[in-house]
């Protein structure tokens, strides 16, 4: 575990309960970014505020004990996953997200209004791969939210033991884990395809406003899941993309030379053949 916090640990384990206010001589103090690791635990009855104390050192010699409440609080696991994943719960980032995404999609929307500018949902280009990453997004964020607030247990354990393996994990987590790897692949699948559409102006603008709704989305379903809402809008919003993408998403001819999407002019604007 790596500290994020300073931790102060106690060289013998108190048989009666001390109160974390009062100073003992015998306590030594872990400044942050140390990386500490469980040596063991011990169950304290008498301690009213937590009756499980766990021992931690950083060396061979510096080691202590510590209330496993404090110790959650101040340390967490030294791996990637379990760095994201408190990184991404801190309330200030998901606060500059939803900002950042608002501002994006404000944006875009208004250089949609005044340009020929694609944007996905209401503007799309002929591709099933940007709607199709909205609704794996969607639907993670969805799972998510639900293991967090109905199987909490859970939930920590796979913070304490992060995998991206889902075949080793219970249901809900590997159905998770599963749709993380969905949107990686559905990622790069938007990538190359948005690199191919002859009707994107600038791609990285695309991206960009794909990347804002994406983000808005899974805000909105992480936050709404925990009250029952995200379960009834989620439907609702997978049948309204797949409409919007029926609609300004697709087109019934390709062109006979290169294969890309025809406009109504039926001259295509990769290769410049007419078709008729």
């Amino acid at each position: 575990m790596r500290t994020i916090d300073t931790l102060r640990l106690r060289a013998v384990l108190p048989i009666v309960a001390v109160p974390s206010n009062v100073e003992t001589d015998d306590s030594l103090t872990v400044s942050i970014g140390k990386t500490i690791k469980v040596a063991a635990l011990m169950l304290c009855p008498a301690d009213s505020i937590d009756s499980v104390w766990v021992k931690v050192a950083t060396n061979e010699y510096t080691a202590g004990w510590v209330r496993e409440s404090e110790l959650l609080q101040q340390a967490h696991p030294d791996s990637i996953i379990s760095s994201f994943i408190i990184g991404f719960s801190d309330q200030r980032i998901v606060v500059a997200l939803l900002l950042l995404g608002l501002v994006v999609f404000a944006f875009l929307l208004q250089s949609f209004r005044h340009e020929h500018f694609r944007l996905v949902h209401f503007n799309d280009i002929p591709s099933l791969y940007p709607t199709l990453l909205c609704l794996v997004v969607s639907g993670s964020a969805v799972l998510c939210a639900s293991v967090q607030h109905f199987a909490p247990y859970t939930w920590s354990a796979y913070y304490f033991h992060p995998t991206l393996n889902p075949f080793s994990l219970p249901p809900a987590l590997a159905v998770f884990v599963a749709s993380i790897w969905a949107m990686l692949i559905v990622g790069i699948a938007v990538i190359d395809d948005v690199r191919k559409q002859p009707d994107v102006v600038n791609a990285i603008s695309y991206l960009a406003g794909l990347a804002g709704i994406c983000m808005l989305v899974y805000l909105f379903f992480t936050f709404t899941t925990p009250y029952y809402i995200g379960y009834v809008c989620l439907p609702l919003y997978w049948l309204w993309a797949y409409h919007r993408h029926r609609c300004v998403g697709t087109t019934d001819y390709v062109c006979g030379q290169c294969g890309a999407p025809l406009p109504a002019s039926r001259v295509c604007s990769r290769c410049g053949t007419k078709n008729v």
